[in-house]
């Protein structure tokens, strides 16, 4: 494990541009390998769970390949999956995990999922459920988790599933199942997520129909689909881009541009909210591409408050809370959040992950059951930590929003491992460097 002390910044500054959109990434190598034909993918972001999704689909027939700056995927088709010869190792990536399973689930094949330690604690059955009912068969760890074997079922059987908890993984593992079933594959959202695979879907020439119902989304794909080869810019990952854009907003003097963040509505709910409490973020150069909302972001130094977290924005910034918790310390009084229950089965439990670490730099919060409370330092540095190591649980996102913390810190802190960064964000550390922390 390699530790890392992050030391007080001066002010960040100049041009950055965070790696590629790591959902849009996983769903742009996916649906390249159902299309028959040659897909072009520019700015794929090449951490280890996106890797991981690559690996899984080469062991499935498809071919995927660096070519220059690019990526090319040579397809297969759907309905024409491989028997993949070992078990799939998704590493870290419960993206990879969830959204595979739904592809295996419609073919006549069986694999099997292994992970890391952490990917390996993280609760299955919320996917195995809907799968199970289409038809595919399923023998997991103790407790629904990896290792698992699963068999698919083809022809699949169509379903219409109402979402339990607000999940684009688990929706979208059933509208992947669903491209290989014959019929209509119907996903009842009460609460929308990230609706990517809806959006890159249609990219590829599938009829995905939307619409709302007394408040409620829903969304049905027609099967067996066609998908038509095409060429993908991915943008810039927003929850890559709010660990800069918060530090920028609490290092005195800041004055930084991220370049070319996607700003698809169900996603940028971290801008949003730092917008209510005072941020200086301005949108320019707003632009679509490939049906995803695109801006360069300038965030400027700014005093902080404290607000009260609507539970309705959690599901498009679920990521970003370990980050937010940071400048909620650093903001003018009270910050209070609610209905982060989700947040407990994540990579780690980052309610009481987040919690433990700030309080051992300095910071006065009272930890719920579903949120944190967050006393704010009124804009003075918080302490830091001189002699211990944060525990990070091994989780990228711990890691990162404590990074934040020790750039606006009086002491620096001092994280147990920087390794789990590389899953999401393999070029932080440079990044960090190039705008001057």
């Amino acid at each position: 494990m390699t530790a890392h002390r992050f030391a007080p910044s001066p002010p960040l500054t100049g041009r950055i541009r965070v790696p590629g959109d790591k959902s849009i990434s996983h769903r742009s190598l996916m649906f390249g390998a159902l299309a028959v034909g040659r897909s072009r993918i520019s700015g794929l972001l090449e951490g280890e769970d996106v890797l991981a999704t690559a690996a899984a689909l080469r062991a499935m027939g498809a071919t995927i390949e660096r070519d220059g700056e690019d990526w090319v995927v040579d397809g297969v088709g759907v309905g024409s999956l491989l028997q993949p010869a070992q078990a799939l190792d998704m590493g870290n990536s419960g993206t990879s995990t969830r959204l595979l399973m739904g592809l295996v689930a419609a073919h006549g094949i069986s694999a099997a999922f292994t992970g890391d330690a952490s990917l390996s604690k993280r609760p299955m059955g919320r996917v195995i459920d809907p799968l199970s009912l289409m038809g595919a068969s399923f023998t997991p760890s103790p407790g629904g988790t990896l290792p698992l074997m699963m068999e698919g079922m083809q022809p699949a059987v169509p379903i219409t599933f109402r979402l339990p908890v607000a999940s684009a993984q688990v929706k979208s593992a059933v509208l992947l199942a669903g491209l290989n079933t014959p019929g209509i594959t119907t996903v009842i959202e009460p609460v929308p997520t990230r609706d990517h695979t809806e959006r890159m879907l249609r990219g590829f020439g599938v009829t995905v129909d939307v619409e709302d119902h007394g408040g409620e989304r829903v969304i049905r794909v027609h099967g067996p689909a066609d998908l038509t080869p095409c060429d993908i810019v991915v943008p810039g990952d927003p929850s890559s881009a709010a660990f800069f854009a918060v530090a920028a907003s609490v290092v005195p003097g800041s004055d930084l541009v991220i370049e070319n963040v996607g700003l698809n509505p169900t996603r940028d709910g971290i801008f949003r909210v730092l917008d209510q409490m005072g941020a200086s973020i301005e949108k320019l150069d707003e632009r679509l591409v490939g049906g995803e909302p695109v801006a360069d972001l300038r965030v400027r130094h700014a005093q902080l408050k404290g607000i009260e977290v609507d539970p309705a924005i959690v599901p498009s910034m679920v990521d970003e809370f370990p980050v937010l918790f940071v400048a909620a310390a650093l903001a003018e009084g009270r910050t209070v959040t609610s209905g982060l229950d989700e947040l407990r089965v994540k990579e780690s439990d980052r309610l009481s992950a987040m919690a433990a670490a700030l309080i051992a730099a300095g910071v006065t919060l009272e930890e719920r059951e579903d949120g944190l409370v967050i006393e704010g330092s009124g804009a003075k540095p918080i302490r830091g930590t001189a002699n211990n190591r944060t525990q990070t649980h091994l989780d990228h996102r711990i890691a990162m929003s404590m990074a934040v913390a020790g750039l606006a810190s009086r002491d620096g802190v001092e994280v147990d491992s920087i390794d789990p960064i590389a899953t999401s964000f393999p070029n932080f550390m440079a990044l960090l460097a190039e705008a001057g922390a």
